[in-house]
């Protein structure tokens, strides 16, 4: 009778292990599905303001307000998103790992990232472009570039194409990050910091440089920024279906307004989904 009683006794504690261990298996985020998981994971530049960067209040930028956008529409607050940097040369790698569900991080849709990643989109239409400072009226188009002082990063081929194609006698000067351009910018050791239009949109719309930059407006390329996620993801279709509603809603308009506003960044309509312009 004893022996009955502690077998009985043991299963009951067995069948409680059992259940907490399934219930347990509920916290855990299962990447690529959406609604009842306690995380989704998001991949963001953290150091490009208005665009992806990290704050003492938190996470600010175009691409987090998209981003934050989306992942409600497949079921999760924003408490529930676990942002996590991802730099340009790690973005496929961290998609094919699975460190991240999607990336929204200034991602350009590229025949040559297609065959690594799927990508959903276009959410936005930028233009490769120059910051020249507000009093500048020497430079008007990529031609006036020609002898100028003309900065980027370093690594970055902005410059360089601006070099071979448009205006072969620029000087091109590279600093290690956007933050010193900007700074050179100001004190007049270079003429023009060159990437993409949104991203200098950002730079300039910072308080600090509120009124002292303006984007030239030249247009010179086009990158068509996409949402990366993991080849063959079912997300891809979902996310699509979020960034139509985004736009249609008019919280698109208001993420760019909010972001991109006080550099008077004369933006694209929003792309429509598919529609990638060469």
């Amino acid at each position: 009778m004893k022996l009955r009683k502690v077998t009985a006794a043991s299963a009951v504690v067995l069948a409680l292990a059992v259940t907490a261990t399934a219930c347990g298996s509920d916290d855990k985020k299962d990447s690529g599905s959406s609604g009842g998981d306690k995380k989704i994971t998001v991949g963001i530049k953290f150091d490009q303001p208005g665009i992806g960067q990290k704050t003492p209040q938190g996470y600010a930028g175009f691409d987090v307000d998209v981003a934050t956008y989306v992942a409600g529409k497949l079921g999760y607050k924003p408490d529930q998103i676990e942002w996590k940097e991802t730099k340009s040369a790690d973005r496929e790698n961290a998609l094919s790992r699975g460190d991240v569900d999607f990336i929204a991080a200034s991602y350009s849709i590229t025949p040559e990232r297609e065959t690594k990643v799927d990508f959903a989109g276009p959410y936005l239409l930028a233009h490769q472009d120059v910051l020249i400072r507000a009093d500048d009226t020497a430079i008007k188009s990529p031609s006036d570039l020609n002898s100028k002082k003309l900065c980027s990063v370093t690594g970055s081929t902005s410059a360089q194409n601006v070099h071979d194609k448009l205006a072969p006698k620029a000087q091109l000067q590279q600093y290690p990050t956007y933050s010193a351009c900007l700074t050179g910018l100001q004190n007049k050791a270079i003429d023009a910091l060159t990437t993409d239009d949104s991203i200098l949109a950002g730079y300039a719309s910072q308080a600090a440089f509120k009124g002292k930059f303006k984007l030239g407006g030249f247009k010179m390329t086009n990158e068509n920024y996409g949402i990366g996620v993991k080849k063959g993801s079912d997300l891809k279709a979902k996310i699509n279906t979020a960034l139509e509603a985004m736009v249609s809603d008019g919280s698109w308009k208001k993420a760019v307004d909010k972001n991109f506003g006080p550099a008077k960044y004369k933006n694209e309509p929003a792309p429509k989904i598919g529609n990638i312009v060469s």
